[in-house]
């Protein structure tokens, strides 16, 4: 049994769904049932609960053999996974798969990374068998523009001339799903990117190709973008932790590709221009 956190979010739902393609036996932590309906008709196991729960997080762990740790991102998020890897030990998990980030390398001030590296010291520290899957920029988060792109064939980030390679989380649900369900991956700590380093302005270029129309990328004030973004985040917390993020980004701190995903898939990863096509309906 292979039990899936973050299971009806963007990333956590990916990696179910490809595990459940796999025939592998899932269970699901969540917090609503209604949301988790679609993977409950589709064979996943339901547990109702959350990860700051004690009770709820053994009762999912119970009969356990490997887990997928994907928590949203707050300040209470070292407690949650720090409980959530000592219940795994005593469950007898033979493995941990924890959803990290690139940014998370040691020395990092950054509040999102340095959680990540507190807790992928932590784990290590366990004695688990683990291994850290480390995404960058997911290309679902251009959905958020998606009304702006429709109606005026533009969107607006504060990235600046910032690159990233971006990522398609359905690539990452089934890299997860590969690391969960095959053997040698244990100690090991995946950088995952999309297949090129495009600036936001590139990305507004393979977006005029995918729906043929000119698609522009506005770049923005850092903190007049937060404001807006701000009633969708948790707390100030959130919102200074994402600027950061942001910030980092449009500085060039992601500015490089590996060949991660065509490794665990065997197949290049999805392109920005792919992902457009693919959503045209939405931005269209």
């Amino acid at each position: 049994m292979i039990l899936v956190t973050g299971a009806t979010g963007k990333t956590g739902g990916a990696a179910a769904q490809s595990l459940l393609k796999r025939g592998a036996p899932i269970r699901v932590l969540v917090r609503d049932a209604e949301k988790a309906s679609a993977l409950k008709e589709a064979g996943a196991e339901l547990v109702i609960g959350n990860a700051s729960d004690r009770d709820s997080v053994a009762k999912a762990l119970d009969g356990v053999d490997r887990a997928l740790l994907i928590l949203p991102n707050s300040d209470e998020q070292v407690a949650q996974e720090a409980q959530f890897v000592d219940l795994a030990k005593e469950a007898g998990v033979k493995h941990l798969v924890k959803m990290s980030s690139m940014e998370a390398v040691p020395g990092t001030t950054n509040p999102i990374p340095s959680i990540h590296v507190q807790s992928e010291n932590y784990i290590r520290e366990s004695g688990l068998p683990w291994t850290f899957i480390k995404p960058n920029f997911f290309m679902q988060n251009l959905m958020g523009s998606a009304a702006t792109i429709k109606e005026q064939g533009k969107f607006f980030m504060p990235m600046k001339d910032g690159k990233t390679a971006m990522a398609d989380v359905r690539d990452l649900g089934e890299a997860m799903a590969v690391v969960l369900t095959e053997d040698g991956h244990e100690g090991q700590s995946y950088e995952l990117t999309g297949p090129e380093l495009l600036s936001f302005a590139d990305v507004a270029d393979r977006f005029s190709q995918a729906l043929g129309r000119k698609i522009e990328y506005v770049d923005v004030p850092m903190d007049g973008y937060m404001e807006k973004i701000a009633p969708f985040l948790l707390n100030d917390w959130h919102v200074n932790a994402v600027k950061e993020l942001f910030t980092e980004i449009a500085a060039g701190g992601l500015d490089y590709t590996t060949d991660t995903i065509q490794k665990l898939l065997g197949r290049e990863p999805v392109s920005v221009k792919q992902f457009a096509e693919d959503h045209k309906a939405v931005f269209s």
